[in-house]
């Protein structure tokens, strides 16, 4: 990929000019283009690896978001969505962010945690030192019978550590965490694998008897965090978006939406790249409300004549194994990135959720949720009514009209619009 991207007018592009545009910018090969504009994924052979019992395919649209210059690299995003305006918010956020100021992301941690679950123990404080005493052995054999393969690539078991949860029926349930470095693999498989494994020699030396063993979600081991700065900003505008992002951090009803936005961002991305959203989504929630109470996962406040947006959350994905490894629109995605391991694409995930929040945190303290987002479902609304090709300029363009009037919109509208279009048509040409 070139480092000087240049994809002004883009969006005003057709499907085939895009497609070419992205082939002569180095973004997608001949053999890319070729197999988009076949459909994609046309035999049924990989989907019956995937899921049992497969009768087809549910597509949904992927375009790319354009603009984001991320840790002094130029990137252009694949997302699959079918949400209208979230592609065209981040791009135009994006080239604000851009032209004002700058993204800087790092990765803080590097392990995925296991857990396995003793519900009852007789004595906790035994149980914990009789754990402890062989934490080294267990960490060694498991990374020889179980991890190694992580071991070659550099990562494997790092440690293991104990928590007492006390009970209501006044019992105490200890739960063994076993912390493991991935590398570029998600590692569910492998560490619940390995989970697996030590139960045996864990239930030996405790003289207790294991429930049961799964990795967590929760990987507060493993943070990714985006920092966004927009500088010379209009301080009446930042102080606007500083109390929209107070307001989702004291408020779990607010931030349910607000942390729905940021993975407007981030969802598309690990759709696009075969990864497996929901398991980043209950790792964004659970970590969201780590404190007690559930709270924004995005930060912003005004520093002097900056604004300064934090993100900071567990997103663990992964770019070898799996569906990633597999399916050719995952792999073409990565590529288009030039992504080069787990890492580097959980940064430029977390970027784009953050861009995404700021986007909308701007709409919502400004123009307001009908001008920044109804305007752009006007479009779905014209093809729900049944408009073809030729009659959705009129109807896209009345709609548009009602919107700025009355500041709302519906589909009754949409086909009130049509059928006028199509009488007055009608009585044209009779």
């Amino acid at each position: 990929m070139k480092n000087n991207i240049d994809l002004s007018g883009f969006s005003k592009l057709n499907y085939i000019e895009r497609l070419n545009k992205l082939q002569s910018e180095q973004i997608l090969s001949e053999s890319d283009v070729h197999y988009l504009m076949s459909g994609g994924l046309q035999t049924f052979d990989l989907g019956e690896k995937f899921v049992e019992n497969l009768i087809g395919y549910f597509q949904i649209p992927m375009g790319v978001a354009t603009n984001f210059y991320i840790d002094g690299q130029h990137y252009i995003i694949p997302m699959a969505v079918e949400e209208t305006s979230i592609i065209a918010a981040a791009s135009k956020t994006a080239k604000w962010v851009r032209e004002h100021g700058e993204i800087k992301t790092e990765v803080i941690g590097t392990d995925i945690i296991g857990q396995i679950q003793f519900a009852k123990v007789k004595n906790f404080a035994a149980f914990e030192e009789q754990v402890l005493r062989q934490k080294e052995y267990l960490v060694g054999l498991v990374n020889k019978e179980v991890a190694y393969g992580m071991v070659e690539r550099g990562g494997g078991v790092s440690r293991i550590t104990v928590r007492e949860l006390k009970r209501d029926d006044g019992f105490s349930m200890a739960v063994v965490h076993v912390y493991m470095n991935p590398c570029d693999a998600m590692g569910a498989n492998v560490i619940n694998q390995v989970c697996e494994f030590l139960k045996a020699p864990l239930e030996e030396f405790t003289a207790e008897r294991v429930t049961m063993c799964i990795l967590s979600n929760l990987v507060d081991s493993k943070l990714t965090k985006a920092t966004v700065t927009i500088n010379n900003i209009d301080l009446d505008l930042a102080y606007k978006i500083e109390e929209a992002s107070r307001f989702a951090e004291l408020d779990a009803y607010r931030a349910a939406t607000n942390n729905k936005g940021v993975l407007n961002g981030i969802d598309p991305i690990l759709i696009a790249t075969g990864n497996d959203w929901r398991a980043v989504e209950a790792g964004v929630h659970a970590y969201a409300a780590r404190e007690g109470r559930y709270s924004s996962i995005t930060k912003w406040r005004v520093i002097g004549t900056k604004l300064v947006g934090e993100l900071i959350a567990p997103i663990v994905v992964g770019t070898v194994g799996g569906v990633t490894a597999l399916h050719p629109t995952a792999k073409m995605s990565l590529r288009m990135m030039n992504i080069k391991n787990a890492e580097h694409l959980s940064r430029v995930v977390a970027s784009v959720g953050l861009v995404q929040n700021l986007g909308a945190l701007k709409a919502l303290t400004t123009v307001g949720i009908i001008e920044g987002h109804m305007k752009l479902h006007v479009k779905n609304l014209s093809l729900g009514a049944g408009a073809t090709e030729k009659e959705m300029p009129f109807v896209v363009k009345k709609l548009e009209e009602i919107l700025t009037l009355r500041k709302r919109i519906s589909m009754s509208h949409a086909i009130e619009v049509l059928n006028d279009f199509r009488n007055k048509s009608s009585n044209l040409n009779p």
